[in-house]
């Protein structure tokens, strides 16, 4: 039996090209891709382990205009890469799962076994698929456990030898081997087999990204990896020992699921230059339109237009977190901020990075706060940005990862050829 790998800290970065999305559609000499391609490019070269692309499926929504759709664009990287794992953000709430299987399916094959699948259950949009209000959080999470069950039945579907090369050269189907799955439950009804072949790596890296009760025990159900937003050490061990026990009531491998957290760094060349970068950004925020910002973290019910600054909340503005219908893990984050003596100006400031984990300093500095969490085993994936622009590349390149390295916690190089592998998971049958 061949052992393991020792543990190291996977790295992920944004795919980028969202920013400059409609600036690029107005120039014909250029696609869309460009940003992302040359971020692509970037990263594959420092050896990140995958690509990651968000989604929003509303206009104008949290500050933004809009995203692409993920699933193209990381299909269109996958050809301009080779190693790099493709993550794609996508929501159960509003996709079916015939389709998801067949959609992370061929971007399996495509990329020759480098697919993951972000799942989402979404807290806006609904407005775009129909006259339906938005799912409570129950039922999301609900359909979102069955979609899984089906998909991964679909994926399975093709049992070992089912296709198989013959004598000619030309592949041999024993259908025999090929299952349908007979599924019908509350939310679907499919009867399968899956009609594409089986996957390079079996099935696509599953990661779930969601942070309320029933979010965790999705994630500790199924997933293999769980995105979060920590933004304190003890916040990490509170929710790695929470999930990881859930894990283990559902007899999931030891160390299942990793945890991967953002990394919102603030690099200087010192110190003093890191404080100042940190300084200048937070007297440059808009505190006025930061009320509204807090009030979307608290679920958008709430209104602090009265609410002085320097004075924390008072407890009849924070909602009751049960009677929140749309991201109930960032309500627990920021009314746990404000009821631990947060200001609202405080407030205002953790929400620019929607609390999330910040750091701010050195690059050796910055790894030493990432070694801590690694050392403590409440971090196995990272994302850090910036690869677009030269000075933050230089800084998470050259400084961070270089340093990293050095320390071994981050591998020089990649593992294999799939994203599983790269990621040090377990084999499929242990799952």
């Amino acid at each position: 039996m061949t052992a393991r790998p020792p543990r190291t800290l996977a790295t992920v970065t944004a795919a980028g090209g969202h920013p400059g999305t409609y600036e690029l559609a107005l120039d014909p000499a250029r696609s869309t891709l460009d940003t992302a391609r040359r971020v692509a490019e970037l990263a594959e070269a420092a050896r990140f382990d995958a690509l990651f692309v968000p989604d929003l499926l509303t206009f104008g929504a949290q500050g933004t205009i809009g995203a692409q759709e993920p699933l193209v664009y990381v299909a269109a990287l996958s050809q301009v890469t080779t190693r790099i794992g493709l993550i794609a953000t996508v929501s159960t709430t509003f996709h079916h799962p015939f389709n998801l299987a067949r959609l992370f399916g061929t971007l399996d094959h495509v990329s020759n076994g480098r697919a993951a699948w972000n799942l989402v259950t979404s807290s806006i949009g609904e407005e775009n698929f129909g006259p339906d209000p938005l799912p409570g959080p129950e039922a999301r999470y609900a359909r979102a456990a069955e979609t899984l069950e089906v998909v991964n039945a679909l994926w399975a579907s093709w049992r070992p030898g089912a296709l198989r090369l013959g004598p000619d050269g030309t592949a041999v189907l024993d259908p025999d081997k090929i299952r349908p799955i007979d599924h019908a439950g509350q939310y679907f009804t499919v009867a399968g087999p899956l009609n594409i072949p089986p996957l390079p790596q079996g099935r696509p890296v599953q990661i779930q990204a969601g942070q309320s009760p029933a979010g965790i025990e999705l994630g500790a159900r199924y997933a293999e990896v769980v995105f979060t937003a920590l933004s304190s050490l003890t916040a990490a061990r509170e929710y790695t020992d929470r999930v990881r026990a859930l894990a283990a009531a559902h007899r999931r491998p030891e160390g299942l699921p990793l945890i991967f957290s953002s990394l919102h760094a603030t690099f200087g060349a010192t110190e003093q230059e890191a404080r100042r970068l940190v300084r200048e950004r937070h007297e440059a925020i808009d505190f006025e339109a930061g009320r509204a910002l807090v009030a979307d973290m608290l679920g958008g019910g709430v209104d602090l237009s009265e609410a002085k600054l320097d004075e924390t909340l008072p407890e009849h503005l924070l909602p009751d977190v049960s009677s929140v219908h749309r991201r109930r893990g960032r309500v627990e984050i920021f009314g746990g901020y404000a009821r631990s003596g947060y200001t609202l100006r405080e407030l205002i400031v953790a929400a620019q990075d929607t609390g999330h984990w910040a750091e701010a300093g050195t690059p050796e500095q910055i790894a030493d706060a990432v070694e801590e969490r690694f050392r403590a085993g409440v971090l196995d994936v990272m994302s850090v940005g910036g690869l677009s622009d030269p000075r933050q590349h230089d800084f998470v390149v050259n400084g961070l990862l270089h340093e990293l390295r050095r320390r071994r916690i981050v591998k020089d190089d990649y593992l294999g050829p799939t994203l599983r592998e790269n990621l040090g998971l377990p084999p499929l049958s242990t799952l």
